[in-house]
Parts: C-alpha cells; structure tokens; sequence
C-alpha cells in the first residue's frame, strides 16, 4: 500500500454531489422566512427582494464587499471579505489587550447550558446559578476583569447564531483560517455569525473557566458549536492570501511543505465545572480538559476542576431545591475560580508551565 504521507500532490477527492436549489425550491424556503401574514402587506417588496436574493446565491455572492490584503500578508493585492479583515482586527486588537503588562486579568467565563428563563423552559438554568457564584468569588479578587458568555442567548436571543464548522482542517490545516473565514456566507443567508464576537473574547482572556451541564453523555450542543468552531486557533492559517482564500490543492501543498500548527490560545489558564443528574458529568469534565489542554492552555490546579451530580436520579421538578441543598458545591465551584485566578496570576509573572519550551515532535 502507498505511503500517501509522502505524497507531495495529493488528490482533492471529489463527488459527493451537488447541492444547488432549483429556483422554484430556494423560493419557498426564502418565503417560509415571511410565513407570519402581518408581511401580506408588502407583497411587491418581499418578490423584488426574493429576486435579489435568488441572483445572489445564484451567483454564489459570499463575499460581496471585499478589500485589497495589504502588506502584512503574502499577496498583498489578494482580495479579503471586508468582515474577515474586521473580525482579525479586533482578534490583535485583542492580543495587545491580553499582552499588557498593566492591564487586568481577564476572565472568561463560559455559561455553557442553552436553558434560560427567557424561552420556552420558563426557568434559569443550574448551571448559571453555579455560573453567579464563579462570577462573585472573581469579583472578590481586586484586579480581575470577568467576561460572560452565556450560550443560552443561542436560544433566546433573535437572530443569535454560531454556524457549524464545515471541518475545512481535515482537508489541510492552513484552509482553515484564524480566525475562520468560512462564514458569513451571503449567497448561503449564512449571517449573524456570533463567533466573530467570540473569538476575541478568548483571545482577550488570561483565563477561561466553562461552567457545563451534561447532556445525553456529551456537552450541550450549544457548547459543542464554539468548540468546533475553535479548531482554528489550534493550528489554523492566519493568511488566507496563501490559499488563494480556499484552494484546497494550494492549501494541501503547505501543508505538506511544512506547516507548524500554531497554537493562537496558548498558556491561557482554564477551569472546567460539569454538572450532571444521572451520568456522564466524568466524560464530560475529562473531554473538556483534554481539549483545552491540546489547544495548550495551561490547567489551573485540581482545584479548578469539578464533576458533580445535582439531584441525583431525582426529580428534574425539583432539581433547583436540590442544588440549594449542596452548599459545598456552591463552595467548590467558588474555589475553582480562586485557583483559576492563582494560575492566571502565576503565567502573568513569568511563571512557565510545565514542559514548556520543549520540542514537540507531534504538532498537529
């Protein structure tokens, strides 16, 4: 059998079909978006823009404002989607907020439950309690910065959206963009893709902590959406010029040429609490520190970590009364977020990590 690692041209394979509307099909489903009669009003203005619509995907239109590369990348005449360029903007912008010396300590803390009260299960979630409690014991902590991010407003707040990851990295790493490019795609509706705010966000952080219950053995799937969409930052491609933006047969030769994997999170320090009702919290907390481990952030301490059951096998009418029972977890959760704070403390003086500085003879 072929060697195919020492293959210089691999083949893109192709053939899975295409996937191209009829015009009568795109028509229907851009309609179902104006189901509600209150837009019977404006009939003449909902065809016109249907037309529009039906000639920009037709005319597969995903970028349509770009601007010239410039001289920070290898092409500098290529031309860039207007929004990627602005999404890199403000991930250096970032990067210089997250490298001064005299700045605060910046928190990331990552509610990772999609249940609120504002939507249909009519009550907050576990997990944002737990998710208040981090956030107080921050707020103790003179010099510390704390940033939010509840995935709930995933279900609960118009047009909030994290797109799924199309596994660009797995045709060659340097196809998949830092930050991504693949979307917004207009000629696809592909908008209001929340992980251009995101990505930032991670990047301006010392540390993060993710606060998670367990859904059906797995993260929840709102969770599960950023992760994946956080491939790029372990190894992705921060010049699309060097792709032609999205040639894959480009991308396999540098690949191949050498790549060297950057890791663009790395020695951030991080915290995992997972919670559960019945099983699977384990997996769960153990599937979070591997990941962010292998994007090199820095674990914080066995303190930083927890798996734990609320109400186990009980009730889930009666879940918030069990979890007002457990005290010490309440305890727990609040010193998970001290120890994260010790850790970001400790890499932000200088303090390297274990291991650090050694060669890795596995970078992907």
């Amino acid at each position: 059998m072929a060697d195919d690692s020492k293959n210089t041209s691999p083949e893109v394979r192709r053939g899975q079909g295409t996937t191209k509307l009829t015009r009568e099909e795109f028509q229907r489903r851009w309609l179902e978006r104006f189901y509600d009669p209150a837009f019977d009003a404006a009939p003449d203005a909902r065809d016109r823009l249907m037309e529009i619509a039906w000639q920009n995907y037709d005319g597969y239109r995903k970028s349509p404002r770009t601007s010239k590369a410039g001289s920070e990348f290898a092409n500098p005449d290529a031309s860039l989607p207007v929004e990627w360029l602005d999404t890199r903007r403000r991930v250096r912008e970032a990067e210089q907020r997250q490298r001064a010396a005299d700045g605060p300590s910046r928190i990331l803390l990552i509610c990772g439950s999609p249940r609120t009260d504002q939507t249909c299960p009519g009550e907050m979630s576990k997990t944002f309690r737990l998710v208040e409690h981090a956030r107080e014991a921050f707020s103790t902590m003179p010099g510390h910065e704390v940033e939010l991010l509840d995935l709930s407003r995933l279900t609960s707040e118009y047009g909030r959206t994290i797109l799924p990851c199309k596994a660009c990295v797995s045709t060659a790493m340097p196809l998949c963009h830092w930050p991504c490019s693949c979307y917004p795609n207009h000629a696809m509706g592909q908008v209001n893709d929340w992980m251009h705010e995101i990505y930032p966000r991670w990047v301006a952080a010392h540390g993060v902590m993710i606060v998670t219950p367990v859904h059906w053995y797995q993260v929840p799937s709102v969770l599960k959406l950023m992760i994946d969409r956080l491939v790029c930052a372990d190894g992705g491609n921060p010049d699309p010029t060097t792709t032609d933006f999205k040639s894959p047969e480009k991308a396999k030769a540098l690949e191949l040429a050498g790549w060297t994997y950057p890791k663009h999170l790395a020695n951030r320090a991080f915290s995992v609490v997972v919670h559960g009702d019945a099983a699977g919290a384990e997996a769960v907390r153990r599937a979070l520190h591997d990941w962010l481990s292998d994007m090199a952030l820095v674990p914080a301490g066995s303190a930083a970590f927890l798996d734990r059951y609320i109400g186990y096998y009980e009730p889930y009418a009666t879940s918030h009364d069990a979890l007002d029972r457990d005290s010490d977890l309440f305890t727990e959760v609040r010193n998970a977020a001290r120890t994260l704070a010790e850790a970001v403390a400790r890499l932000r003086g200088g303090e390297l990590p274990p291991g650090a500085g050694l060669e890795e003879p596995r970078p992907k």
